[in-house]
């Protein structure tokens, strides 16, 4: 698959490939990479050719007014989805939570999560190497890994607190919620740039909460009520220290060997798992 160059607009023949035709608009988001030409979105796909197939006729498969929007993707007039190493799909308005909105993206996710409760798991997620996924699987238990010096202690308290779940059913999830719900007047929430796991859908919600723990309601100071937006689930804290080290170890993964955390980052990871280490656990009955 060819890759576009980072920052360019998608050439003549691509553009006419899909039938689009328009000036390009950048785009925020998507790493500075996506354009808008004629009403759709223009980005470089990633992953493999089978994965963006996949992406696309899963996201075709899935019924509007379901509780929630998806982007459709468009394919060119002979069938691919992916031409010169760019990808398309419908521009969905509205503005980005979570700010104020904390309740409203995990509500989008459990509808999205709904719908995707019977499809199969792909096998690409096994090849996966990027950060994340390595993050994932330290986070469950599935790898050993060594973190950043900044981030040994809060790693190391995390680990102690980690102890063995009940997974119960897992299933596709979108691992990062947070930030990728867009909300319009008088339209259901938009779901934007899957990355798609294979958990419980409750840990995609761990993921949102722990993202509000390390940077908004404990960075400002204010007491949280994220805490409690699962607490009913019987491995509720146990999900939100899996989620914790998972965001820990992907800032790890990215910094690489040598990195270093970015200033105040091992004591938002320090209070975090404090404010989770306070959680009481769920009864079984």
């Amino acid at each position: 698959m060819t890759e576009p160059p980072g920052g360019a607009a998608p050439p003549r023949a691509v553009l006419d490939a899909f039938g689009v035709h328009g000036a390009p608009v950048p785009l925020a988001g998507g790493q500075g990479r996506s354009v808008l030409v004629g009403g759709f979105v223009f980005k470089p796909a990633e992953g493999a050719a089978d994965e963006v197939e996949w992406a696309t006729s899963l996201f075709e498969t899935l019924v509007p007014d379901s509780g929630f929007r998806v982007p459709r993707p468009l394919r060119a007039a002979d069938g691919r989805s992916v031409v010169d190493g760019w990808t398309a799909g419908e521009f969905l308005t509205g503005e980005p939570g979570p700010r104020g909105r904390w309740a409203d993206v995990l509500s989008a996710g459990r509808a999205f999560h709904a719908a995707l409760r019977r499809h199969p798991r792909p096998a690409f997620l096994d090849r996966h190497t990027h950060p994340w996924a390595v993050a994932d699987r330290v986070a469950w238990g599935e790898r050993d890994i060594d973190v950043i010096e900044d981030l040994a202690a809060p790693f190391s308290a995390l680990l102690e607190l980690r102890r063995p779940v009940k997974r119960g059913a897992a299933q596709l999830v979108h691992g990062d919620l947070t930030g990728n719900v867009l909300f319009a007047p008088n339209e259901a929430p938009a779901v934007i740039d899957f990355s798609p796991y294979w958990r419980p859908p409750v840990f995609a919600e761990a993921v949102v909460i722990a993202d509000g723990l390390l940077w908004s309601d404990l960075a400002s100071g204010r007491p949280s009520d994220l805490l409690r937006s699962g607490s009913a689930h019987p491995d509720w804290r146990q999900m939100l220290i899996r989620a914790l080290i998972f965001r820990l170890v992907a800032h790890s993964e990215n910094a690489g060997p040598s990195g270093r955390a970015q200033p105040g980052e091992p004591e938002r990871y320090a209070t975090a798992t404090d404010a989770v280490r306070k959680v009481p656990p769920v009864v079984r009955g």
